[in-house]
């Protein structure tokens, strides 16, 4: 039973919102949103410097990728039961500590032991972000709050690559990782006194949430094994080693629904999912941003190898899309305090669908303005779906599973976006020369326009 002696419930007026909080909330999302593009970024010189070769270096990325996917849920489902406050602490201060142990790294095993570590604590921030925005933002303005979270996302994205870049410039490696350290520690700073605890209407249905070790090792062991078979059946790797881990996979998912069925608050959020506004909301994310996944693994192919532009320039032209986004996205969210994000979201994401058509109608020597001009409309589309449906999803769920919530939201970006590089790698590794990338942009214009389809069908739903 929880003490109601300790529950404090923030008392805000409409403009009342302590920024030491936000701030907190967003520079730890930040930081674990620059982690993945920055080590992207830095993995040849890591293996060159650690003497690994290519197959084995991959694991830096592939360590801090399947720690969230297996984490997110179950800190999420902690997040019901704690309060959000108490699992964002704690997933920075892990994702701290092993920023600094990756630092101290000699060894690639070591370093992608450490990255597993700092990927759980990345799961923690993010499986409780949106949840935290929600408690900080009144009701009338979540869509104003979950914008400014698009917004460091999309911002952190484009400039992961030229952070990595110009501190490899001056710096080994190591201070990658090194540079979060004092970022992390500036946003406990902030985050401990300021974000409130659990408010009433968080604890009210959280009364009979228990958290399941069981049932957490079958969710971590669900998506893990789904996701690297996804991955592994995308590079055609024998299906002798690929059966393993999809049985493996349905066995914890059979496991997991018999254990969670009829609980108050599962971990996989069937509750949630049963509800026709999440459930469309989240088909929604899970197809944009499978779109968005594919977009950034295949247009380096399509500008290097189709269009014939040097690297550097290929750079500049991909850092369109998240520079618009951050740009649409805080304006679409205020949007969405005033219209359905049902409609807000198909017409960005058509207008992504468009984007992507034109991007694969291009003559074979384009003009830059004419590429820049193509990836800022799919920037535009991109950030018009993202806040409402952000939004969407945390008010079509009760207030006691904001944590549930948020973590589905982490779950959908990673499994879309996972989705998308692993159906790259299969047209890859199907079609020669420049059809694979084309044929690539084709699928991502389908998931736009499927996205677009669940979206707009959230206007005849509650």
């Amino acid at each position: 039973m929880l003490d109601s002696s300790n529950i404090q419930t923030p008392k805000r007026a409409q403009d009342d919102i302590d920024t030491r909080a936000l701030l907190a909330v967003l520079l730890a999302v930040a930081l674990s949103a620059l982690d993945t593009a920055i080590a992207n970024t830095a993995l040849p010189t890591i293996g060159a410097d650690l003497n690994a070769p290519a197959s084995a270096s991959i694991w830096v990325i592939n360590a801090y990728q399947l720690s969230i996917v297996a984490s997110l849920l179950p800190l999420a489902a902690l997040g019901d039961l704690w309060g959000p406050r108490r699992v964002f602490l704690l997933g920075l201060g892990v994702f701290t500590i092993f920023s600094l142990a990756c630092a101290l790294s000699l060894d690639l095993q070591t370093l992608a032991i450490c990255r597993w570590g700092q990927g759980f604590g990345a799961a923690g921030i993010m499986s409780v972000n949106i949840a935290l925005i929600r408690v900080l933002f009144p009701k009338e303005r979540l869509g104003r709050g979950v914008g400014f979270n698009a917004l460091v996302v999309g911002v952190s994205s484009a400039l992961g690559p030229t952070v990595a870049s110009l501190v490899l410039l001056v710096a080994p490696w190591q201070w990658l990782f090194g540079l979060n350290v004092p970022l992390g520690i500036l946003a406990f700073f902030f985050a401990w006194p300021a974000i409130p605890r659990r408010s009433k209407d968080l604890v009210a249905g959280a009364q009979a949430a228990t958290f399941d070790p069981l049932s957490a090792l079958a969710t971590s062991a669900t998506f893990g094994c789904f996701i690297y078979a996804l991955t592994a059946a995308a590079q055609r790797q024998e299906l002798i080693q690929l059966i393993p881990f999809v049985v493996l996979g349905g066995a914890s998912l059979y496991f997991l629904l018999r254990r969670q069925n009829g609980h108050p608050a599962p971990m996989l959020p069937v509750d949630l999912l049963s509800r026709p506004m999440f459930a469309l909301s989240t088909l929604t994310s899970i197809t944009s941003f499978a779109a968005q996944g594919l977009a950034f693994v295949a247009l380096p192919f399509y500008f290097e190898q189709t269009l014939h532009r040097d690297s550097v320039e290929t750079g500049f032209l991909i850092t369109t899309w998240p520079v618009l986004v951050s740009i649409a996205a805080p304006i679409a969210g205020r949007l969405s305090d005033k219209y359905p994000p049902g409609l807000l979201g198909g017409v960005g994401l058509s207008v992504l669908c468009i984007g992507f058509v034109l991007l694969s109608l291009l003559p074979s020597n384009p003009s830059v303005l004419h590429i820049l001009v193509c990836m800022a409309i799919c920037g535009v589309g991109f950030g018009g779906f993202q806040s409402p449906n952000l939004k969407a999803i945390m008010s079509s769920a009760p207030p006691h599973r904001s944590g549930g919530a948020s973590g589905v939201i982490a779950m959908g970006r990673l499994i879309g976006q996972t989705t998308g590089a692993a159906v790259v790698a299969l047209c890859l590794g199907l079609f020669t020369g420049s059809e694979g990338p084309l044929v690539a942009l084709a699928i991502g214009a389908a998931f736009s326009g499927l996205a677009a389809v669940a979206s707009f069908a959230r206007l005849w739903v509650k």
